[in-house]
């Protein structure tokens, strides 16, 4: 049994956590922030694949039970109204599982709560400072001045990742993409029937003369809806008060034959712009006892609608990866691999983390360029959107 020191606890961290915990061995979640982080973010689109995901951490049907089905997307043209195509997202699985639209919380409050309920141990306040590798497997160094043996390091900390710095000095910065991202969720009841023009799981997109821009109604009469703006030099929507920006979104809509408008106005908390950034590939993914997982390793843009599932898929490869291997606390395990003088446990997980990349890299990189494409038309001119 192995103990997998985790950094980050959020989507990544915790669903890697469960699924080293159920391949045999103990996990430990560090977190930098002092408490969890409920409530937090906006919503996500879960795809079939992270529900094919969590199906192998026992949580598929309890995840299916949030969020609202979204199994189909429109594009039109706003400054006519045309409508371009439609397409399925995702398909389903054979039982009829298809994506779902949730809020971010909900989906981080399951792995949570699941962490708990299987007796996972995360510790709050533990920013990560440093990591040395030791004889029996690393130590974890944190800001606070405390330190964490384990047998190795899991970098679950995102776009920003320290591990990643750790593992990879000369790893290039993030990719900026020129869109911003916001959104909401007007509340059921607060606008006319029918104004959304949706029917509930269909997601309505669109090539605005301004913005692109999605909305969808889900089965309880809720409007959700994103918007990403172009992100120019000259503007910092993200300082604007609620009122400001509620107004800047709403020029950026006006004269498109939509109703986005009156979303915008209806809605009572609009998240504040934030950037988009990718990463489209590092030179590896492990070092040593050190392993990335997540966006830490391949951090795709929302317009990907994969970041969720992709970093379920992740924990689930990483554990199914370290599954059998044991340790005997003094860095040697059976006595046949002993007998060629190869410290069996490091050579052992260093070969995990080796299977568990050469399975993920190509799929994870063409999921980031796959995002990145799907982003490219939205910031193009109206022009060469119609084209």
């Amino acid at each position: 049994m192995l103990k997998c020191l985790i950094i980050g606890s959020g989507v990544s961290g915790l669903a890697t956590a469960l699924s080293v915990q159920k391949a045999g061995h103990t996990p430990v979640v560090f977190e930098a922030y002092g408490g969890p982080s409920d409530g937090v973010g906006g919503f996500l689109t879960l795809a079939v694949n992270g529900f094919d995901a969590l199906d192998t951490l026992g949580l598929k049907q309890t995840a299916a039970e949030l969020g609202f089905s979204t199994p189909r997307m429109s594009m039109y043209l706003g400054s006519t109204g045309r409508h371009l195509i439609d397409f399925d997202y995702g398909g389903a699985l054979p039982d009829g599982t298809t994506a779902r639209t949730l809020t971010r919380s909900d989906l981080y409050g399951l792995l949570r709560t699941e962490a708990a309920r299987r007796g996972i141990r995360i510790e709050y306040g533990k920013r990560l400072s440093s990591v040395t590798e030791t004889p029996d497997g690393v130590a974890a160094v944190f800001d606070d001045g405390t330190t964490a043996p384990g047998d190795l390091l899991v970098g679950a900390d995102g776009l920003r990742s320290t591990v990643r710095a750790l593992i990879e000095p000369d790893t290039p910065a993030p990719r900026s993409i020129p869109l911003l991202n916001t959104g909401g969720i007007v509340p059921a009841g607060t606008l006319p029937a029918g104004t959304a023009d949706t029917q509930p799981g269909q997601m309505k997109m669109i090539f605005g003369k301004r913005c692109f821009y999605c909305y969808m109604q889900d089965p309880e009469g809720r409007i959700w809806w994103f918007a990403n703006p172009l992100q120019r030099t000259s503007e910092d929507p993200s300082r604007l008060a609620p009122e400001e920006l509620k107004d800047w979104l709403t020029g950026l809509v006006t004269g498109d034959r939509t109703p986005m408008a009156a979303v915008i106005g209806a809605t009572l908390d609009i998240i504040r712009p934030y950037s988009t950034f990718d990463f489209p590939s590092i030179p590896r993914w492990h070092r040593g006892p050190m392993v990335l997982v997540g966006d830490a390793a391949h951090a795709a843009s929302p317009s990907s609608g994969q970041g969720a599932s992709m970093a379920i898929e992740d924990a689930v490869t990483l554990g199914r990866a370290l599954q059998g291997i044991e340790s005997d606390g003094n860095g040697e395990t059976a006595a046949a691999v002993r007998a060629a003088a190869v410290p069996v446990r490091a050579g052992a997980i260093e070969a995990a983390f080796t299977r568990y990349e050469g399975e993920r890299r190509e799929r994870a990189e063409a999921v980031v360029e796959w995002g990145r494409r799907n982003a490219a038309p939205k910031v193009r001119g109206q022009f060469k959107r119609i084209f």
